[in-house]
């Protein structure tokens, strides 16, 4: 099983001297171009989730303003 080191280096490293493979712990072997990938979708993913979060943080604005309005008439 790779370290978080080697992995922290196959993300930051897109040029491999082992022709994209990554030489782990016995026999396995992991395209380098599969780890960017989950790195691109996981930055999107939490890209969406800010973005998500920023929402929901103004409709619960909106809910607690409505709420007062209705508070006060």
């Amino acid at each position: 099983m790779a370290t978080s080191s080697q992995y922290r280096q196959l993300l930051s490293d897109y040029g491999s001297p082992s022709l994209g493979y990554t030489q782990g712990t016995g026999n396995s072997q992991v395209p380098q171009s599969k780890y960017a990938e989950l790195l691109a979708e996981s930055e999107s993913a939490m890209e969406r989730m800010q973005q998500g979060m920023i929402h929901a943080g103004g409709l619960v604005r909106e809910c607690l303003a409505e709420t007062q309005r209705n508070a006060r008439s």
